[in-house]
């Protein structure tokens, strides 16, 4: 009776434990769904696309304002590697988010708002701030593309003149190339017609002193 006690009991702690762990598990994969933005924008367009009536215009405002903040964070990311001058831009973007922080809270309590006449003041309002955040970051943005551009410009204006150079230089090379086989082919030497070959002292037939002789006789 004692063994079948203690093989319950420690079945029920190992229930426990079991439950435990599972409900920690889900806790840390939750905080990191929550931590991703990719993760938390995807489950919040799909809230949006399931909600109906005011709620649904309320999620539609919170995707816009995290759509906008995300791309002024690109903007400002893009701005910082190029290394050019970008100014109070981050600064002022860092205060362009927490902003759109407290809005996306005061948009969240919007969501449990079950009163009417509260959401049809409230609604437009909220519209409206996100409209406002909406106009900083394009107005962000449109600076940071006008710097980038700036610094392109100058860039490609400084490789097109470093390439007429040396198009320039490279042209003159090869007309110095030519005019150097020229004179070479005018100064070369020509060459001598061969010579005749002459016939040695030795091949020269010599006459017969006994023909010569014998015709010299009376």
């Amino acid at each position: 009776m004692e063994v079948l006690l203690w093989m319950f009991i420690a079945f029920l702690i190992l229930v426990a434990v079991s439950i435990t762990t599972v409900v920690l598990a889900l806790r840390a994969i939750s905080r990191r769904i929550r931590r991703n933005r990719a993760v938390a924008a995807t489950a919040l367009r799909t809230r949006a696309g399931f909600s109906r009536g005011p709620r649904r215009k309320v999620l539609a405002l919170r995707v816009q304002l995290a759509d906008t903040l995300d791309s002024g964070r690109a903007a400002i990311d893009l701005a910082e590697q190029s290394g050019g001058a970008h100014g109070e831009l981050p600064r002022l973007f860092a205060r362009i988010r927490a902003e759109g922080g407290a809005l996306d809270l005061q948009l969240r309590l919007l969501e449990s708002e079950s009163a009417p006449s509260v959401l049809a003041v409230e609604l437009p309002l909220a519209a409206d701030r996100v409209e406002q955040v909406t106009a900083l970051v394009r107005r962000l943005r449109a600076a940071v593309a006008s710097g980038l551009a700036g610094s392109t410009d100058d860039t490609l204006g400084t490789l097109h003149s470093e390439m007429e150079r040396e198009v320039a230089a490279l042209a003159a090379g090869v007309q110095e190339l030519q005019r150097l086989n020229r004179r070479d082919e005018v100064v070369a030497p020509t060459r001598l017609p061969a010579r005749p070959q002459t016939r040695s002292a030795s091949a020269v037939r010599r006459p017969n002193p006994t023909f010569d002789l014998k015709e010299n006789r009376p």
